[in-house]
C-alpha cells in the first residue's frame, strides 16, 4: 500500500465525514436528539445539556463506505475487512439503541448493562467465526519476541473479553469535548501503520479510514462540540480498535497504544474497589478526566494532555516494530 492510496483513504473518509456532519446536526437538534448530563457529573458540564448526540453515525458511515470503496478499488476489501465493519456496525447499533433510549425516556441509562453485554458476545462470537473464513491462529504473540500463546479454542473467550472490554473502556473515556476523537484517531493510526508492516492492506484501508473520519468528526466534535458522538460512536470504535489489534497479531500491544483507555477503565475500577472496601475514594470523581476536572484543569488542558500521552505511548509501541 502507497503513501499515496493512504493519503486517498485518509482524505475520503476526512471529506465524507466533513460534508455530512453539517447536514446531520441539524437533522439531530430538530428531533431533539439531544445529550443528557447526569446529575452527579461536574456541575462545569450542565451547560452541554441538549448538544446532539448520536453524532457516531456521521463518522461510522464515512468509515464503512471508505472501506468497502476503496477495499474493492484496490483489490483489498476481504474476509477480515467485512469482520472490521461487522464489529464496527454491530457495536453501533448496540450504542444507538442505548442513545435513543436515553433520548426518548429523557434520561442518563439507556439499555441495561446486561442488555448491552449479551449483544456485545453475541457480535463477539459472530466475528470470532467469521475469523475462520479467513487466515487466521488462535495465538497471542508477545511483543518484540517469538513468543506466542497458543489458546485454541479458548480464543474465543479471550476476543469477547477482548472486544466488550475496550469497547467499554472507550465509552468510559468519552466524557469530554474531542478527547475520544482524538486519542482514538491516535490509536487507529498507530494500528494502521502496523498494518502497513505487516503488508494487511485490508486492515490499514479500514483503520485509516477510521482516522480520516475520526479527524472529520473533530472539527465538530472539539471543544466547544456541536455533536457528540454519543454510545453510537464510542462502543463502535472500542470494539474496532480490540478488533484491528487482534487482526494485526498485536493484542497485547493495544494496552499501550490505548494506555489512556485501560488508565480510564482502571480509575473506576479502583475507585468503586476502594469505596466498598474502605469506604474512601481514590479520586475525585472517576473516570480519570474528572479527577483532574475537579482538580481546577481546563477541559482544554486535560484533552490535550491526554492526546499527548497517547501520541506518546503510540510511538513506544509502533517504532519497535518498524525498525524490526
Amino acid at each position: 500500500m502507497t503513501i499515496a492510496t493512504t493519503l486517498i483513504v485518509l482524505a475520503t473518509s476526512f471529506v465524507l465525514t466533513a460534508i455530512t456532519a453539517p447536514a446531520v446536526i441539524p437533522l439531530l437538534r430538530r428531533m431533539k436528539f439531544g445529550q443528557s448530563i447526569r446529575e452527579e457529573g461536574p456541575k462545569s458540564h450542565q451547560k452541554k445539556a441538549g448538544t446532539p448526540t448520536m453524532g457516531g453515525v456521521i463518522f461510522l458511515f464515512s468509515i464503512i463506505a471508505t472501506t468497502i470503496v476503496l477495499g474493492y478499488l484496490n483489490d483489498a476489501f476481504t474476509s477480515q475487512s467485512v469482520v472490521l465493519i461487522l464489529v464496527l456496525f454491530g457495536f453501533g447499533v448496540i450504542g444507538f439503541l442505548d442513545d435513543g433510549l436515553k433520548i426518548i425516556f429523557k434520561r442518563n441509562l439507556g439499555l441495561t448493562s446486561l442488555q448491552k453485554l449479551i449483544g456485545q458476545i453475541i457480535i463477539s462470537i459472530a466475528a470470532y467465526f467469521l475469523l475462520g473464513l479467513g487466515v487466521f491462529h488462535n495465538t497471542i504473540q508477545i511483543p518484540l519476541t517469538d513468543f506466542a500463546f497458543n489458546l485454541g479454542g479458548f480464543y474465543v473467550l479471550f476476543l469477547i473479553f477482548w472486544l466488550v472490554g475496550f469497547s467499554n473502556a472507550v465509552n468510559l473515556t468519552d466524557g469530554l469535548d474531542g478527547l475520544v476523537s482524538g486519542t482514538a484517531s491516535i490509536a487507529f493510526t498507530a494500528f494502521g501503520v502496523l498494518a502497513l508492516v505487516n503488508d494487511q492492506v485490508d486492515i490499514a484501508i479500514f483503520a485509516f479510514a477510521v482516522t480520516g473520519a475520526l479527524l472529520g468528526f473533530l472539527l465538530f466534535n472539539a471543544n466547544p462540540a456541536k455533536v457528540f458522538m454519543g454510545d453510537t460512536g464510542s462502543l463502535a470504535l472500542g470494539g474496532a480498535l480490540a478488533m484491528l489489534s487482534v487482526l494485526v497479531g498485536h493484542e497485547v500491544l493495544l494496552l499501550l497504544i490505548g494506555i489512556i483507555f485501560v488508565a480510564e477503565t482502571l480509575s473506576v475500577i479502583l475507585q468503586v474497589a476502594s469505596f466498598k472496601l474502605t469506604g474512601k475514594r481514590i479520586f475525585k470523581m472517576s473516570p480519570l478526566h474528572h479527577h483532574f476536572e475537579l482538580s481546577g484543569w481546563s477541559e482544554w488542558r486535560i484533552v490535550l494532555t491526554f492526546w499527548l500521552t497517547a501520541v506518546v505511548a503510540a510511538l513506544i509501541a509502533v517504532v519497535p516494530e518498524v525498525l524490526k
